[in-house]
């Protein structure tokens, strides 16, 4: 059986303020009867001191048992508690209320401190009470010499009816404050679970498909935050939703162009009775083209689906980088006259081998140069770059081009993300070349100024070559 948050809430916070109060009843308790208790050992210390006190100055002279059968009060006229008089062995020679066996020695701890020159306190049970008593014992001293004990004994019973009585008051304080204590445990806990419940709700609607509703922030906390992220959430489905949209529109268009033009070729090619051979060579250039065209549209579809399922596998080995350069850069040196575009490479050609799959490689250096390529205009440049940074070896790719702008720079490695440009393609190029680069634990960053250009730098670490 499931038990709501607003169950688990109050029960923690009912659980949290009963264990205080609990804590601080036992505490309160235990304060009081240690306040009484001292309260009563103070005054029965100060009888019992001066008692002894007034025997050693005028009464030294007659020894305890001459005090005992004349009856003099010197030892009772300070207390009403019971007194007893015991000699240097601890028996008992007098008792106030005739209570104590006279032949049996006392042995508790307030006598036994007593005894070795020390004032002693003993709580505990007697036979002729029902309640505890409290005795404080104190050493009669004649002479630098313990001739006795002194012992004043009184009952708890009155003090403890008053620790009861205020312990009671203590019990009710506690449980009217657990009461109000759990009435403002509700309340809290609605506080927490009327927010949660309304970004619940809203998410089940997002759910359902509903993604222009959005939640209500009512305050800055993690509930708050949670609200925000909710609704960026699905700001972000929107916007993926329009670009998938958008790409397929755009994928349709791209696929419906070489397809068209393949077609159309391949029937003018069929109705020509002339058979020109002119008219051949050109159809059946452009019938290439085209399939090539439309080959690397499906090629770039199926590595995004790979990337996406997780199926891409890299096969690694130990490259000569600079031997990929100077390929990739010779394959563009004609794509650069014939654009009438400045074309360099600057790459020393001592660089380390890294540890790399030479073909992915390659791949992400043709995708970027022809990007540069098709952005830049006739009489621009570009310009491969390649040096060994240190603990890495850093690739950069620049143009002068007409660049791209603030808004579409942070999105532009984004699946499907297009921008505003019509040489667009699918949007997967930069895409691709990414999840490659960060499948060699490498980095890929783009600066760009609209109207001045792209700087587009790869870093892949060194370190993991084999040797």
């Amino acid at each position: 059986m499931r038990t709501s948050i607003k169950k688990r809430l109050v029960g923690n916070f009912m659980l949290v303020i009963i264990m205080t109060v609990l804590i601080l009843e036992v505490f309160l308790a235990n304060a009081v009867k240690q306040y009484y208790y001292k309260g009563l050992e103070e005054i029965l210390s100060n009888q019992i001191t001066l008692s002894a006190d007034f025997y050693s100055r005028y009464f030294s002279s007659n020894s305890l048992k001459e005090i005992i059968m004349d009856d003099i009060d010197v030892f009772w006229r300070q207390t009403k508690a019971q007194v007893q008089i015991l000699d240097s062995e601890g028996k008992v020679l007098m008792d106030s209320i005739g209570v104590s066996h006279f032949s049996d020695p006392i042995n508790t701890l307030d006598v036994a401190k007593a005894l070795e020159g020390n004032k002693g306190t003993w709580i505990g049970n007697v036979e002729y009470d029902n309640s505890p008593v409290m005795a404080v014992a104190y050493p009669i001293i004649v002479e630098d010499e313990i001739i006795g004990v002194l012992r004043f004994i009184s009952t708890l019973r009155n003090i403890n009816i008053i620790i009861g009585n205020i312990t009671k008051v203590f019990t009710i304080v506690g449980l009217i404050a657990v009461l109000i204590s759990g009435v403002i445990s509700i309340f809290l806990a609605n506080t927490i679970i009327h927010p949660l419940r309304e970004v619940t709700e809203v998410a089940e609607k997002m759910a359902g498909g509903n993604l222009k509703i959005r939640t209500k922030k009512r305050s800055d906390d993690e509930i708050g935050k949670l609200s925000d992220t909710l609704n960026y959430m699905a700001e972000e489905l929107i916007r993926k939703e329009q670009l998938k949209n958008d790409f397929i529109s755009s994928i349709s268009h791209e696929l419906r162009t070489p397809l068209t033009s393949i077609k159309g070729w391949a029937i003018t090619l069929k109705s020509d009775n002339t058979r020109d051979e002119e008219l051949l060579v050109d159809g059946l250039d452009i019938i290439e083209k085209e399939s090539d065209r439309l080959s690397n549209m499906v090629e770039e579809l199926l590595d995004f689906s790979r990337f996406v399922s997780g199926r891409i596998t890299l096969e690694k080995k130990k490259i000569n980088i600079a031997e990929s350069i100077r390929q990739v850069g010779k394959q563009f040196q004609f794509n650069a006259e014939s654009k009438d575009i400045e074309f360099n490479v600057n790459c020393d050609f001592k660089l380390p081998p890294i540890y790399a799959d030479g073909n992915r490689i390659k791949q992400v250096l043709i995708n970027l140069l022809d990007n540069a390529f098709k952005f830049t205009p006739e009489g621009g440049k570009v310009t491969l770059n390649a040096r060994d940074n240190g603990q890495d070896l850093l690739i950069e790719v620049i143009d002068n081009g007409c660049g791209i702008g603030e808004d579409d720079l942070p999105y532009i490695k984004e699946k499907f993300y297009k921008g505003k440009s019509s040489k667009a393609s699918s949007g997967l190029g930069l895409s691709i070349c990414d999840e490659i680069i960060k499948l060699h634990n490498g980095t890929m960053q783009i600066e760009s100024r609209l109207n001045e250009g792209t700087k587009v730098m790869v870093t892949i670490p060194i370190e993991g070559v084999e040797n």
